[in-house]
């Protein structure tokens, strides 16, 4: 890759320079040439200081210094003293395009990597040191879904949100993922984990119309753990699609038992299904009593408040209950017979959503 970053350079400045001039390897072997013919030959040099230029055998030599990846030397034509100006002002150009090059490329592919999984642990400190890269501080990985297919790339988007690339990083999964790996301060509020989501969400549907759904994973404090967290982003956005598909953010420290459940096989979920029910079947309640039941969870299994919520009379509410109890035989007033039956909702729901069978 480093011999086209420099060759494209080269490129633009040759008419520029009329001299022959390039680049060698760690070998001296030409890797990028204003003459295209001397790529690949190997050039007689002695050593070569990172601090001086040196003429030797009709060329002048300066070293870029020992990058994160390899050793590189320009070389120009000529031992005068415009060659050595032409060899010095090119060693600094190459050296900073190299350095930048290095810190957007390499450390994205390093992270991509990381969170992917395609890293042996014992390998990712050592890349780090390399990379100069900062391991121990806490990073949050955001994964954001495109719900449709736009004309905007939602990667420019977030990229543009986030431009540090020293602290923040921007990774491309696949057509409609893109993961953020955010650098966070120790003892972050998860709230403000979430306002950030929601401030990405809201730019992305109120700016430039795209429907994004984003999963957080937690937040780690070392780079082995980003794939963790990557991975609990993905389960985020897997157990909102099945449970709570409203959502436009989902955490995974808020999921609660949807996650406990998604990770049952089902064909246990379908013996507990069958126990709950053995009066008559889930499938024998219509709309308007999941819409009561739904109701009375959410104002906490309080008839007057429900039945007000629902604007009926409070004994038309029982009346309902208690049909729920003849066909269920679960009392939804009792508190335990009510949990038993909102994980049995969950359960069906789950099941419903034709989940791979174990």
């Amino acid at each position: 890759m480093s011999n086209r970053l420099f060759q494209g350079v080269i490129h633009q400045m040759k008419e520029s320079i009329d001299r022959t001039f390039g680049v060698v390897d760690e070998n001296f072997t030409i890797i990028a040439c204003s003459e295209l013919g001397k790529i690949g030959e190997t050039m007689s040099v002695g050593t070569v200081s990172s601090n001086e230029t040196v003429a030797f055998d009709g060329n002048t030599y300066k070293s870029l210094g020992i990058t994160q990846s390899a050793n590189y030397t320009v070389f120009v034509e000529g031992d005068d003293v415009l060659a050595s100006k032409y060899a010095s002002v090119l060693a600094v150009s190459f050296a900073n395009i190299k350095f930048y090059y290095d810190e957007k490329y390499d450390r994205s592919n390093f992270i991509k990597n990381v969170i992917l999984d395609n890293i042996l642990p014992g390998d990712i400190y050592i890349k780090a040191r390399e990379l100069y890269f900062n391991s121990d501080v806490h990073r949050t990985v955001f994964l954001i879904r495109s719900v449709e297919h736009n004309d905007v790339s939602v990667y420019d988007i977030v990229q543009n949100l986030f431009p540090d690339k020293s602290k923040d990083f921007v990774i491309v999964i696949n057509e409609n993922d893109v993961a953020l790996v955010k650098e966070t301060k120790p003892g972050i509020d998860p709230k403000t984990i979430q306002k950030l989501a929601s401030t990405i969400a809201d730019t992305m549907s109120g700016e430039f119309f795209v429907h994004a759904v984003i999963g957080i994973g937690t937040t780690v404090d070392n780079l082995k753990d980003l794939a963790r967290s990557f991975k609990e982003a993905q389960t985020a956005l897997e157990v909102g699609k099945v449970f709570d598909n409203e959502k436009t953010i989902v955490s995974y420290d808020n999921l609660g038992i949807a996650r406990l459940i998604y990770q049952l096989p089902t064909t246990l979920c379908e013996t507990f299904l069958k126990e709950v029910f053995k009066l008559g079947s889930i499938e024998t309640l219509d709309q308007e009593t999941l819409f009561t039941i739904q109701r009375f969870f959410e104002n906490n299994l309080n008839v007057s408040e429900t039945s007000r919520k629902l604007f009926v009379h409070r004994n038309t509410l029982v009346y309902r209950l208690e049909k729920i109890k003849k066909i269920t035989g679960l009392d939804l007033r009792e508190f335990d017979h009510a949990i038993i039956f909102k994980i049995a909702l969950m359960v069906n729901k789950y099941l419903k959503n034709n989940p791979i069978k174990y």
